[in-house]
């Protein structure tokens, strides 16, 4: 018994590349999408520019004004306190955030709730930074307002950071 060739063809590849064409990938948010392109941006105007401190530091006082409030008198604190306690990094943006590099590598960033729809903002720490303490230490901290205690602790952090 001979069967009929229309039932037991299957799909042919090319059909099952389209269908997969097709379909949208859900790995990223759209805020996640948004930072990568932000930050191949930033990645291209540093090549051009081959950015100074002032050009880093306009970059960056440009993405705190654009933050709501009251992130953006945090964040604006926040970058006089790295300023000030460690002069020798370097501002700038890294995936439109304001961060603070050494040598080109970011050791420090703030990132706002709003960036990406979360609970709070934080500050955190790569492993640039030198944090080390034993064999495990948190490099990110929940950060809901900036008082004199905090202040402190984010200052011992940089400075430590730096070091």
């Amino acid at each position: 018994m001979s069967q009929d060739k229309s039932t037991t063809s299957k799909a042919s590849p090319k059909s099952a590349k389209s269908a997969a064409a097709n379909k949208k990938s859900d790995g990223f948010t759209n805020e996640e999408r948004a930072a990568m392109k932000e930050r191949a941006r930033e990645l291209k105007a540093e090549a051009r520019a081959n950015k100074n401190k002032a050009e880093g530091e306009k970059d960056l006082l440009e993405k705190i004004a654009e933050m709501p409030e009251p992130e953006r008198a945090m964040a604006t604190r926040l970058h006089e306190i790295v300023k000030a306690s460690a002069p020798s990094l370097l501002p700038k943006t890294w995936y439109g955030m304001p961060a603070y590099a050494r040598d080109g590598k970011v050791v420090c960033f703030f990132q706002s709730a709003d960036k990406f729809k979360t609970r709070y903002a934080t500050i955190g720490f790569t492993d640039e930074a030198n944090l080390d303490e034993g064999v495990m230490w948190p490099v990110s901290f929940a950060l809901q307002e900036l008082t004199e205690t905090e202040e402190a602790r984010i200052i011992a952090l940089v400075q430590k950071a730096v070091s």
